[in-house]
C-alpha cells in the first residue's frame, strides 16, 4: 500500500488515501500499453474503402467485337480490369480492423498507465469536483490553480456541468470512470481522479 494526498479544487490538501499497490504500483511494461493503444486506434478505423470488381461493374454482357479479323486484341467483356471503366483487380473492400486483447491484459494495461502517472507525480486525487454553473472561465481558473494546461479528468459518473464547462478548452477531457482508457491517459500529461473513482477502479482492476 502507498498513500497519496487528497486535495480540493483549490489545490489544498484535505486528507490522504491509501492506494492499492496491485493497481497503482505496477511495473510498467511498454509493450502492453502499445498493444492496448493499437487495439483502441484500430477499433476507430471505419474500413469503408470499397472498389467494384469486374462482376459488380455494370454492363459487359456482350462481347465488344468478334474474336478475329479486327486487328484489335481479343476481348470478351468491357468489365476487364485492364479497360478504362472496368472493374478493379484485388481492390479494397470494407473490412473490420478490430482485434481483441485478453481481459486480464486490458486490466493490467490500464493499471500500468495509472501507475506510470503516479510515479511521475502527475496523478492528482480530488475530494470532489463541484461546479455550480456551466462556466468555462471558472473551469479554466480551477485548472490554473493546479498549473495544468493538459489534463484528463475522471469523474464519478456523468458530470454535465464540468463536461460542458471544459468542452471548449483545448488540452482537457472529462470522462466518467467507466470510460477511462489507456489511450486517453497517455495522450494527456496529467490525470485527475475524483476520490470515489479510486475505490471503484481498485475493485474493477484487482487481478
Amino acid at each position: 500500500m502507498s498513500t497519496a494526498d487528497i486535495v480540493n479544487i483549490s489545490n489544498e490538501k484535505v486528507g490522504e488515501i491509501e492506494l492499492n499497490a496491485q493497481v497503482f504500483d505496477l511495473e510498467v511494461k511498454e509493450h502492453l500499453l502499445h498493444d492496448f493503444v493499437r487495439m483502441q486506434r484500430a477499433a476507430k478505423r471505419s474500413g469503408n474503402a470499397c472498389t467494384k470488381s469486374r462482376v459488380e461493374v455494370r454492363g459487359g454482357g456482350a462481347k465488344p467485337w468478334r474474336q478475329k479479323g479486327t486487328g484489335r486484341a481479343r476481348a470478351g467483356t468491357r468489365n476487364s480490369p485492364i479497360w478504362r471503366g472496368g472493374g478493379v483487380a484485388f481492390g479494397p473492400k470494407p473490412r473490420d480492423y478490430t482485434f481483441k486483447l485478453n481481459r486480464k491484459v486490458k486490466k493490467q494495461a490500464l493499471a500500468m498507465a495509472m501507475s506510470a502517472r503516479l510515479k511521475e507525480g502527475n496523478l492528482v486525487i480530488l475530494d470532489d469536483f463541484v461546479m455550480n454553473t456551466i462556466k468555462t472561465k471558472d473551469f479554466v481558473g480551477i485548472m490554473k490553480g493546479f498549473e495544468f494546461d493538459n489534463c484528463l479528468i475522471i469523474t464519478d459518473g456523468l458530470n454535465d456541468i464540468v463536461s460542458k464547462s471544459a468542452r471548449n478548452v483545448n488540452g482537457f477531457k472529462i470522462l466518467p470512470s467507466e470510460g477511462l482508457n489507456v489511450y486517453d491517459i497517455l495522450l494527456h500529461k496529467k490525470l485527475i481522479l475524483v476520490r470515489p473513482v479510486v475505490e471503484s477502479l481498485e475493485e474493477r482492476l484487482m487481478p
